[in-house]
């Protein structure tokens, strides 16, 4: 068994692009910057490192995404990735990218507050409950004059 699934946390590197296959799918292709956080062996500091993954999504929801994200925006990806190789002027060439199954918005559309009362699209801020917990009921109390041969199975 294996399994090959992605969640990444990030900010849009370039604004998305799309376009459509042959056939008609929507594609939308953007990258995510997302940062390593490590020490600094010279200065012992933290320091950011970012990594930049390119990220690709298919269908109609490819082209409803593409009018609410951009450069900048903040999202959270969760997918799969995938390798590709190719040859491009005598050039052997291959990356991976994430496919992406679901995105969530992390910050409002375009890093502005919106106009005339629009939804922002920022991610909800999920609250649990605890769930009610139930004090489990005593256990009944048994009959001692019945006995196993008293029941007819």
């Amino acid at each position: 068994m294996s399994i090959n699934k992605v969640l990444i946390s990030g900010n849009l590197t370039r604004d998305p692009e799309l376009r459509s296959t042959a056939s008609g799918t929507s594609v939308l292709s953007f990258g995510v910057a997302v940062n390593d956080r490590r020490r600094n062996q010279q200065t012992g500091e933290w320091e950011d490192y970012p990594n930049f993954i390119d990220c690709t999504m298919f269908g109609n929801r490819a082209e409803s995404v593409s009018r609410f994200i951009s450069k900048g925006s903040k999202v959270a990806i969760e997918g799969k990735l995938r390798w590709s190789q190719w040859e491009r002027d005598g050039q052997r060439r291959s990356k991976i990218e994430v496919i992406v199954d679901e995105i969530e918005f992390m910050s409002s559309r375009n890093g502005a507050a919106p106009a005339n009362g629009a939804p922002t699209y920022q991610a909800p801020a999920y609250q649990q409950q605890a769930p009610a917990y139930q004090v489990p009921q005593a256990a009944p109390v048994v009959d001692a004059s019945v006995y196993d041969e008293d029941i007819p199975f």
